[in-house]
């Protein structure tokens, strides 16, 4: 039995990632136990953890600050205990130094970099990104195992994670150049779009995480 804790602080999508995860553990034959929550306790037990965000970086960032031991117990379980985490849209750009959106917001300063607002080099393409693109430059990665050459998945933001080097870029995807799609360093693994709205690309990325041992 997994135990997986979907962090639930009000600025994430988390019963469609729950739903998802569910799907994804039945499809592999996994027994899973999922929970949502924002207790530090039992975030500190879990054997994996998954940080939803949809929205603005600041209130995503606020409403993490607001629960009170919450980051703290974060961090015991991504470099204390070393198990695996899963940030998905904002919760991915959570992990960067700072987010530049309206105003400078610190992050969890887990990955290098800070996030920025798009800008295609094509003036015809639309800010937001949103729909589906082309994962490339994917980094052999035990959680892209099994994913077809050129996967879609389906993105809906107008922020990006830039960070100084490559060395965390995991995938990118071209939408008027590039930019970083997923990022992974030790037990982090970081996606910009949303496996829970990506179908079979989903399914078998978040199958994978719930096998996965940094």
């Amino acid at each position: 039995m997994t135990s997986l804790v979907i962090i639930d602080y009000g600025s994430g999508n988390v019963r469609s990632v729950r739903r998802a995860f569910e799907a994804a553990a039945l499809a592999r034959g996994l027994k899973l136990d999922v929970a949502l929550s924002d207790d530090p306790d039992r975030i500190r037990l879990a054997d994996r953890i998954v940080l939803p965000g949809v929205g603005h970086f600041a209130d995503c960032a606020a409403g993490l600050a607001r629960r009170e031991g919450l980051t703290d117990a974060m961090r015991e379980h991504v470099f204390t205990a070393g198990r695996p985490f899963l940030g998905v849209c904002v919760g991915m750009q959570l992990m960067a130094e700072v987010g530049r959106e309206d105003a400078d917001t610190p992050g969890l300063g887990w990955v290098e970099g800070s996030v920025e607002r798009l800008s295609p080099a094509d003036p015809a393409l639309p800010v937001p990104h949103m729909g589906w693109n082309t994962l490339g430059e994917m980094r052999d990665h035990p959680v892209f195992e099994g994913l077809p050459r050129d996967p879609h998945a389906y993105f809906v933001h107008s922020y990006a994670l830039i960070p100084p080097t490559r060395e965390p870029v995991a995938a990118t995807c071209d939408y008027g150049g590039p930019l970083t799609a997923a990022i992974a360093s030790g037990p982090l693994f970081g996606v910009q779009f949303h496996p829970e709205k990506s179908q079979a690309t989903g399914l078998r990325l978040l199958a994978n995480f719930l096998s996965w041992t940094p």
